[in-house]
């Protein structure tokens, strides 16, 4: 095939955009007709398949994409199966010379360096793009040339860096070429019976559009009340996380979007917000470090701590939100009926879980990636060894969240409990499942095992 008719191969993942999307600008530059593809891949072992509510996500993500592409030219082809031999099938398929695509950081980047290897032995070329993150997480090291395992110093030498790079413009063409895949449809993403979704769907809009609505309202409005994040029965929070995680939106765009114009109240919230990316960029750091992540304590020691049977200690009363407890009841049903839950309460959900239940942290981290529409492999592993005190700059173990006086601080006039438990005060409703003093005391007297683990070690 001659080398002009030959197309660029753009194989997109969780950079579900054409705007900032450095992989498809490059190809698009190249001057050659594109293959845009998305792979479902949930064969190859390296990648974790996505629970049920990002499934939901994902589907009106590529289905918004898709239009995207098409206004500009191109059209979206749909494969299932491993990524390996689905990419180097289409480059058979299609006589494509090159492959683009974003940079992964977890496990399923070996996926990506045995196809780049492979694509190199063929003499096609195989370029991966810095697209999802502000700081590439090994260019970021401690004075000893190590890797950060705490936040505020990582942080800051993160700020200490260079700006990062404005954002890139979306093309204003494709020259797409169309190439048959899959049909949405038949894989089968959406539930069925019964149809759960109802909630997300008036809660959300996947896609770039939705996503830069959301960054708009931040900007605009909700930056102003960012001073009172914590609490949870308002709206004061970006609600931005799951158009990060699908990377429906870079961060670039989020970063500058941000020094754009502010000022005032919203200008002293700026770095407050920030800082939420930067713990992103933190997690993602971890993860590129520690790949098992969402399955192995960050910190050894925790492998000796006892933790109690979860079919006898009360998970499914957790997951389903019947523990007693109102504000961990309100933030298990707002999770389930719109596959997203406030982030103060994410923490004391994920305390009550591993400490007064003494539940282990990965049953919780599980529920999550299944019932999260911003279920991130990054954010959601290092988040849950955070609370539990197994991971890097985790909270001390001792620290274990009175969710009464969580709720008492944080939702002052009941308005978060009273939406998502209007059964609270009637026979309906359970009594506490634990008592809270005496279950924390049973989580310290676990951590002892881990103390004695420690001190055996060193």
């Amino acid at each position: 095939m001659a080398a002009e008719s030959s197309p660029t191969i753009v194989w997109l993942r969780d950079d579900l955009r054409v705007a900032d999307n450095p992989a498809l600008t490059a190809a698009v530059e190249r001057g050659r007709d594109v293959v845009v593809v998305y792979v479902l891949d949930d064969e190859s072992p390296e990648v974790r398949p996505i629970g049920a509510a990002s499934r939901w996500w994902l589907h009106h993500s590529l289905t918004a994409l898709a239009t995207e592409l098409d206004v500009l030219g191109a059209s979206l082809t749909l494969r299932r199966g491993p990524a390996e031999k689905v990419v180097m099938g289409l480059v058979d398929e299609t006589g494509g010379d090159a492959v683009h695509w974003n940079r992964r950081y977890g496990k399923a980047r070996e996926v990506d360096a045995r196809l780049k290897s492979a694509l190199k032995d063929r003499d096609i070329e195989a370029v991966s793009h810095a697209a999802n993150l502000l700081f590439e997480p090994w260019t970021v090291k401690t004075g000893s040339g190590g890797p950060y395992g705490v936040f505020t110093p990582f942080w800051k030498s993160c700020l200490a860096r260079d700006e990062p790079r404005a954002p890139l413009d979306a093309p204003t063409s494709i020259p797409g070429r169309r190439v048959d895949g899959d049909s949405l449809d038949d894989w089968g993403l959406l539930p069925t019976t019964p149809d759960w979704a109802g909630g997300m769907r008036d809660e959300w809009t996947p896609g770039s559009v939705g996503a830069h609505e959301r960054l708009e309202q931040l900007v605009k409005v909700r930056l102003a009340d960012y001073h009172r994040r914590d609490e949870p029965g308002l709206d004061a929070t970006s609600q931005l996380s799951p158009h990060l995680r699908f990377g429906e939106v870079s961060p670039f765009e989020v970063w500058h979007r941000l020094r754009d114009g502010l000022s005032g109240l919203a200008a002293k919230n700026h770095a407050k917000f920030l800082s939420e990316i930067g713990w992103r960029e933190f997690s993602y750091h971890l993860l590129f470090h520690h790949p098992d992540l969402a399955t192995v304590n960050y910190r050894r020691e925790f492998d000796a701590y006892p933790w109690n049977d979860p079919a006898t200690a009360g998970l499914e009363r957790w997951q389903k939100g019947r523990t007693g407890i109102p504000i961990v009841d309100a933030g298990m049903r707002q999770l389930w009926h719109i596959g997203w839950m406030h982030n103060r309460v994410r923490m004391i959900t994920a305390s009550f879980l591993t400490k007064n239940l003494q539940i282990d942290w990965r049953a919780g981290e599980e529920w999550f990636w299944d019932t999260l529409v911003d279920a991130d492999e990054a954010s959601n592993a290092a988040s849950w060894q955070w609370v539990a005190g197994s991971g890097a700059d985790a909270a001390p173990y001792f620290r274990v969240f009175n969710p009464v006086l969580q709720a008492q601080k944080f939702d002052p006039r009941n308005e978060y409990v009273a939406k998502w438990v209007p059964d609270e005060g009637t026979d309906d409703y359970p009594a506490p499942m634990v008592d809270l003093k005496e279950s924390r005391q049973a989580a310290l007297d676990g951590y002892e095992a881990v103390k004695a683990a420690k001190a055996r070690a060193s």
